[in-house]
């Protein structure tokens, strides 16, 4: 075949990209294990998070472990149901009809108590924001949080991963009397109430869409809150 023709050129081209693209199909495989495993350490290190328990990629698992005492899902009537917690993909759990829905709970015990972690998915001004609320053992007052984001803006939607925003929500309740409050994010500076905290200056929308997140969540796990043990 002559090797300065257009064929030898194509087929060539053709090889090598059949070849490069069988590399990086092989390369993906064996990096999969190792990239689902960085995944579930980052997931159980915001759960860990959310209780006031500092955990690295290393500690995770073994810290997950003896903490969180119990991990189930609810249905709409609060009531437990079988499925896997820790997999249940909340964003499409969240899309289904209330009878069809299933939300993962996880109990953890802590030197303050036990505490009910709730994760928590919605959408900021860029993308999706996602975190988890912490409860105390009376299903009302907050005892930790964490917000993350996809793309939200540095220095202003981005804030809601810092703690001086996640730590106003601590101590906080989410019900009054028996009904479900949930948490309002006041511009300004002008969060006062025990169901209040300030919104991020400059993260308005981002701030709104946390305070939607906390609130269809809660919503959905209400018959469950309401629950006394």
């Amino acid at each position: 075949m002559n090797r300065q023709g257009n064929t030898y050129t194509f087929i060539y081209a053709v090889v090598l990209v059949v070849i490069v693209a069988a590399v990086l199909a092989v390369i993906s495989l064996w990096l999969q294990p190792k990239q689902n495993e960085n995944v579930e350490n980052e997931k159980r290190r915001n759960i860990l998070s959310a209780v006031k328990i500092e955990a690295s990629s290393e500690t995770s698992k073994e810290l997950f472990d003896k903490y969180i005492v119990e991990q189930f899902v609810v249905d709409s009537k609060g009531e437990k149901r079988d499925g896997d917690a820790f997999r249940t993909d909340l964003a499409r759990e969240f899309k289904k009809s209330d009878g069809e829905r299933l939300l993962p709970v996880f109990v953890a015990q802590t030197e303050n108590g036990l505490k009910y972690i709730l994760p928590l998915y919605g959408t900021g001004l860029w993308g999706p924001i996602w975190g988890y609320l912490s409860l105390n053992e009376d299903k009302n007052t907050i005892y930790g949080a964490v917000f993350d984001h996809k793309g939200e803006t540095p220095g202003l939607g981005a804030e809601i991963t810092t703690l001086p925003f996640s730590g106003q929500f601590i101590g906080k309740t989410v019900f009054d009397n028996e009904q479900l409050i949930s948490i309002l994010i006041k511009k300004g500076g002008n969060a006062s109430g025990p169901h209040e905290v300030d919104a991020i200056s400059g993260g308005t929308i981002t701030s709104q869409g946390v305070e939607k997140m906390i609130k269809n969540y809660l919503s959905c796990y209400e018959s469950f809150l309401k629950q006394k043990e």
